[in-house]
């Protein structure tokens, strides 16, 4: 064999090498029920799930748990998934910034006893633009 056949094969064993791996590190988007039935069958792995905050009458989140003089790294809230299934949620980090104007959040973790564990919070705020400004915007030429 040439020496630029034994380079190939190298290069190319290194590269399945990189993508087994983080193959093992990906999760998948699932439900609340889902991801309580994985922990029941004792799958651990982190798992994203998609949903929106529960808000009263006047447009404030319900259940938000956050008291930073008192312990700044515990930030709990519950979250409905596209299921419109309620889930408490527990947060081991500050509460997100903006994180009352979100209008959806995805949250990544996994589910411990009757709470899921999130690892990291995504959120999607409000669009700056309004259907009214687009109608009005025309295209220059």
């Amino acid at each position: 064999m040439k020496k630029s056949h034994i380079l190939a094969i190298a290069v190319i064993a290194v590269a399945i090498g990189l993508i087994m791996s983080t193959v093992g590190d990906a999760s998948v988007y699932v439900s609340f029920r889902e991801a309580r039935e994985r922990a029941a069958d004792g799958n651990l792995t982190k798992v994203h799930v998609v949903g929106r905050l529960p808000r009263d009458g006047q447009k404030n989140i319900m259940g938000l748990e956050y008291n930073p003089t008192l312990d700044p790294n515990y930030f709990a809230f519950t979250l409905v998934d596209t299921n419109r299934i309620a889930q408490r949620v527990i947060y081991f980090n500050p509460k997100p910034q903006d994180f009352d104007k979100s209008e959806q959040v995805v949250i990544t973790g996994a589910m411990r006893n009757d709470v899921f564990v999130a690892d990291k919070i995504l959120l999607k705020c409000p669009s700056k633009y309004v259907e009214k400004d687009i109608k009005g915007a025309t295209a220059s030429r």
